[in-house]
């Protein structure tokens, strides 16, 4: 038979165990039509890049799904009808990966620290500012002499001294 890789996404106000029932209820649509789900993955309450009818997350779930085609026309008309999810993508594959999906890794690496190892920046764990060496310090603005530009930036006029106008 076929296999596919079936990822929907359910509404943000849904609670975890609503989202199991609706992953135990497209397992029995494939199950009706001789198929089967090898492997159900729950990737969580994750933000969307955009909003999808007034939802700004939903609940990510993959179905590896072992089926005929017919059974997974069925499952793909039951999704389309529920008002629960409001986005799915099927598509056919080769082989399911035998080890966690690309998004449980991606969520474990999380788990370890992120990419700096300290607070997950972005430029990796730097260490203390006294453990990188003096900061060299320019100096207050009257040291430094005068801007190129005049003083003040862009074409803006220089401000009147406080207390009225001359």
């Amino acid at each position: 038979m076929p296999l596919y890789e079936h990822v929907f996404l359910a509404r943000q106000d849904l609670a975890t165990n609503q989202v199991d029932g609706l992953s135990e209820a497209l397992t029995k649509i494939i199950e009706d039509g001789q198929g089967k789900v090898t492997k159900t993955e729950y990737w969580g309450l994750r933000s969307l890049a955009y909003r999808i009818a007034k939802n700004r997350k939903a609940h990510y779930v993959l179905l590896n799904v072992d089926a005929p085609a017919p059974a997974v026309a069925e499952l793909e008309r039951q999704v389309g009808l529920n008002e629960d999810i409001i986005r799915f993508q099927t598509i056919r594959v080769d082989a399911h990966e035998s080890e966690p999906s690309a998004m449980m890794r991606k969520s474990d690496r999380d788990e370890r620290g992120g990419r700096g190892g300290r607070g997950g920046g972005f430029r990796g764990d730097r260490g203390p500012r006294e453990d990188r060496g003096p900061r060299e310090d320019r100096g207050p603005r009257e040291d430094r002499g005068p801007r190129p530009d005049g003083g003040f930036g862009g074409d803006r006029a220089p401000r009147a001294a406080a207390g009225g106008e001359e």
